[in-house]
């Protein structure tokens, strides 16, 4: 797995600085203004770090919360729940499992089947469209 520290400067150079903010420093881009929010596009979502495919347009919802949501992902293996106990609260952060990149988070409180929100930042993934 590859890490902000082993290529920063690579990092910083392929990505913009609020990718960088958000996928390597554990940053959130401000709520309703991800380009992914209200996308009704169809295709899959990509990690924008490592291109690894993470989420279907068949899976994602409008949550209302600001981010782009998915009731579940691509495949169970794209993804790295790690506890998140920043900020005073209890979360569990998703990552990139190819890469390490920090993508957002994951709540109980998602639609069925699954019950899960992935509480994802626009700017963490790539959506590249079905044709």
């Amino acid at each position: 797995m590859t890490t902000p520290s082993d290529n920063e400067q690579d990092w910083r150079q392929k990505l913009t600085p609020e990718q960088y903010h958000v996928c390597w420093e554990k940053g959130t881009e401000p709520a309703f203004t991800g380009k992914y929010t209200d996308c009704t596009a169809t295709g899959i979502y990509h990690c924008v770090c490592c291109s690894q495919p993470l989420f279907s347009s068949e899976n994602k919802f409008h949550s209302g919360c600001g981010w782009p949501s998915f009731w579940k992902a691509l495949h169970a293996d794209t993804l790295t729940q790690i506890e998140d106990t920043t900020h005073g609260m209890r979360r569990v952060e998703v990552t990139c499992t190819n890469c390490g990149a920090h993508l957002g988070h994951v709540f109980p409180d998602g639609p069925p089947p699954t019950g899960l929100r992935y509480c994802i930042n626009s700017v963490a993934i790539d959506l590249q469209v079905s044709s």
